[in-house]
């Protein structure tokens, strides 16, 4: 399980519902990758999880990258605890 902390304003930044402007949710990232890429290799996923996290302006630790992106290669689910600040 990871955790994260996000501003209020920033929500729309991780959530793909939500009704801000952002126009690079992470969790619609996450999701297509966990529909694509299970049973790829973690280091492959990893850097396209980054890059999804860069775009969205996240601050995810390089291990909750990769906690991501086993959770995905193996299709377990991934539980993200967020702290809205």
């Amino acid at each position: 399980m990871g955790e994260i902390s996000v501003k209020g304003q920033h929500l729309d930044r991780l959530l793909s519902d939500s009704t801000g402007a952002y126009g690079a949710p992470y969790q619609r990232a996450f999701n297509r990758l966990a529909e694509s890429h299970r049973g790829r290799p973690v280091p492959e996923i990893l850097s396209l999880l980054r890059r999804a996290a860069d775009e969205s302006l996240l601050g995810f630790t390089a291990a909750d990258l990769r906690e991501q992106a086993e959770a995905i290669s193996a299709g377990e689910p991934y539980v993200l605890r967020v702290t809205v600040t």
